[in-house]
């Protein structure tokens, strides 16, 4: 730190002190005169200024740190004490695959195909083949909008490792733009008409692990993108975590969603022109403006079990935990708010599967003016071709709201190169089967007969 030789009076060090601690009470301020005072006189003329030019540097380099700290901390505070928007991202949290729809989406424990890294990433270690690809498009609001997935999963050989990237896409296109409706003379002009679209991206980069025989743990990163024509965009960042446990017939599953929360940042764009509308229409022009997506916990368990090789049962129950303040679910508080949700499969021969799940328990205020619990019931059914073709139905609701429309959804799930059966026999949760067990288990050796010897009796 340089030293500025200058000369320093005490009328200098009031004038610093009253600019560091304006607003302080009148008794601090003279605290700190008598002290430089007497300081001051306990030292030689001549070294004044340089002692007390580089303590009053290093005093405001001081202040400058502590006003910095003072700053982000209160950015800080402000980003945790405000209160988040509800639903922020609320397209995230429709689901994918019409298996998980006609589960009632209570697959967190059970899940061990692509769409794992959207329900519970560690459930990719449970791929039973190489490659898996997954497509599924619906439609709903009488074909308003369109509701896109598409994902690909690459498990490795080792059976310890798994990457999926996942993709969805939440839109309403052809919107017509009449902001330039009316020409300037008053008179109408449909040519001045622009369609425009409303989109929400989603990318999931996914990573799986096993940890233990029983014991796997994932990672999603997702990158989230909203677009509204030419106005508005905006761009999100966050991460899910997850965890399956495996006991025997028990699969014990945990899902952290948005675990960093989700950094949403908005910023608009608006000609003169447009801005001109919107005021003489008496509507507000948005300001750029950011928003967070806080975390929700999911959790839940799933048992699984064959019959004779030929009935497959799977039921489970799940709890979804939100944190963005109260929402109309079975338990809901002011801060959190929980919503049950429950599941069962019945398989015949591995190959034709029955489902069914109820979900979103809502608290419904009926015409008489009395509450009462409502709940969306889900049903679905699939094929299933030697881990390489699937072709999964549901008819459920994919909307949030118990009032909206029913809908159909199909997905396909399309498998690539059978793992080897010594890779298999590894993999999470999938016991062989008894053929395989039989191939397995080598025939016992005929036991030899021993001739006694002259001390033992025939």
């Amino acid at each position: 730190m340089k030293c500025i030789r200058t000369h320093v009076n005490d009328n200098f060090y009031k004038y610093l002190l009253n600019s560091l601690y304006r607003g302080k009470k009148p008794q601090i301020l003279s605290h700190y005169y008598e002290i430089l005072g007497k300081f001051t006189r306990a030292i030689p003329k001549w070294q004044r200024n340089t002692i007390f030019n580089e303590s009053f540097t290093y005093m405001m380099y001081l202040q400058k740190i502590k006003l910095s700290l003072f700053i982000s901390a209160l950015m800080l505070a402000t980003c945790l004490v405000a209160e988040p928007p509800k639903y922020s991202n609320d397209f995230m949290y429709i689901g994918v695959g019409a298996h998980n729809f006609g589960m009632g989406n209570a697959v967190v424990a059970s899940t061990g195909d692509i769409t794992s890294g959207y329900w519970n990433p560690a459930g990719l270690v449970r791929i039973p083949t190489k490659m898996q690809f997954s497509f599924m498009h619906n439609e709903y609001f009488a074909g308003i909008a369109k509701y896109d997935y598409a994902g690909i999963a690459f498990p490795l050989d080792s059976n310890k490792h798994a990457f999926a990237i996942n993709f969805m896409r939440f839109g309403v296109d052809d919107i017509p733009n009449t902001l330039n409706l009316i020409d300037a003379d008053g008179s109408i002009n449909y040519d001045n008409v622009r369609n425009f679209s409303v989109g929400n991206y989603g990318i999931l980069l996914s990573y799986a692990y096993s940890v233990l025989p029983n014991l796997s743990i994932g990672l999603t990163t997702k990158i989230v993108h909203n677009k509204a024509g030419g106005f508005a965009k905006s761009w999100g960042f966050g991460a899910d975590v997850g965890a399956i446990y495996t006991i025997k017939d028990w699969r014990i599953g945990l899902t952290i969603k948005d675990i960093t929360t989700t950094f949403n940042a908005w910023s608009y764009s608006f000609t003169d022109k447009e801005k001109q509308i919107l005021a003489q229409t008496s509507n507000v022009i948005p300001k750029s403006s950011t928003e967070i997506t806080l975390p929700r916990i999911q959790f839940g368990a799933a048992y699984h079990k064959t019959f004779k090789d030929k009935i497959e049962l799977t039921a489970e129950l799940d709890w979804e935990l939100t944190t963005d303040g109260q929402r109309n679910t079975l338990i809901s508080t002011k801060k959190v708010s929980m919503d049950p949700r429950i599941g069962v499969e019945l398989g015949l021969w591995k190959i034709f599967y029955i489902r069914s799940g109820v979900n979103n328990f809502q608290k419904v205020l009926n015409s008489n003016g009395k509450k009462t619990f409502s709940v969306q019931p889900n049903l679905g059914a699939g094929f299933k071709y030697k881990n390489f073709v699937s072709v999964d139905y549901a008819y459920t609701d994919v909307g949030k709201a118990s009032e909206s429309q029913y809908s159909h959804v199909v997905s396909l799930k399309i498998g690539v190169n059978k793992r080897k059966r010594k890779e298999n026999s590894e993999l999470i949760n999938v016991p062989a089967t008894g053929a395989e067990q039989e191939k397995t288990i080598a025939p016992a050796e005929p036991v030899q007969p021993v001739e006694p010897t002259q001390n033992q009796p025939k």
